[in-house]
């Protein structure tokens, strides 16, 4: 059996165990406070003595979600990191295309992402050798194959909960007493910006409050899943044209 395989079948304690004793600081949690996220904070809090956690702050966050920053500082004693968009990049992309952009297209709603979600984030992970984020294979159809250990990955993507289900999440916030996000007693599944996403109706899937104006495309910001390959032609056009690249 495999080092990769001797991970798959281990417990998300023992993951996350095995990534704080073998990466220390240069181990992180990212969340955005969901109840997956949730989890692997309180687990990691139980495991290392000075557990790194990190967050972005997009500006169009929820205020509850701020609220949330405090809990988990309150609550287990860390000063979580939060990732802010370079600004100019940002005035960039609203002095182009608005404020609100993301309704108009998927494209301009992918650039958004981009420039508030996954460039901030990509020069936190220029820090990082491991990271730990919530994904699980139950979510949608993009996350059906996610390993729980990617030892491919720059730097090292690690998703303990990702052979768990809604029902397990949900069994060990109450078993720990593990602080929830205020939103989901609105009737919130998955939370993200504040224009983007809503309250989910009766049968419709978890991440269906994401996005919801979007009708074929997938309900993915980037950091995880890139879009297809014609999509993400335009998304990269569109940034060029933001960051002021000029091609050749």
């Amino acid at each position: 059996m495999t080092f990769d395989q001797n991970l798959e079948q281990a417990t998300a304690t023992e993951i996350l165990s095995w990534a704080a004793d073998t990466y220390g600081n240069g181990f992180a949690v990212s969340t955005s406070f969901q109840s997956e996220g949730m989890v692997i904070v309180d687990m990691v809090a139980k495991l290392a003595k000075s557990p790194r956690v990190i967050t972005l702050d997009t500006g169009r966050l929820p205020a509850e979600t701020y609220q949330m920053i405090e809990t988990v500082r309150g609550r287990y004693g860390i000063a979580v990191e939060v990732v802010y968009p370079n600004a100019a990049e940002l005035e960039s992309m609203v002095a182009r295309h608005g404020p609100n952009l993301f309704y108009r297209e998927t494209a301009l709603r992918m650039l958004c992402c981009n420039i508030r979600k996954v460039r901030p984030l990509d020069r936190k992970l220029r820090e990082l050798k491991a990271w730990a984020v919530g994904l699980r294979r139950s979510q949608n159809d993009s996350r059906a194959e996610i390993r729980k250990v990617d030892l491919d990955a720059t730097p090292i993507k690690i998703s303990p909960l990702a052979n768990w289900t809604s029902e397990q999440v949900d069994e060990y916030i109450h078993l720990h007493g593990v602080p929830r996000h205020p939103l989901y007693e609105r009737g919130y599944t998955s939370i993200g910006c504040d224009p983007c996403t809503r309250a989910v109706e009766a049968g419709e899937s978890e991440r269906a409050g994401r996005w919801w104006w979007e009708q074929d495309a997938d309900k993915e910001c980037g950091i995880h899943f890139t879009a297809d390959g014609r999509a993400q032609r335009t998304v990269d056009v569109l940034l060029e044209e933001v960051l002021g690249i000029r091609r050749a």
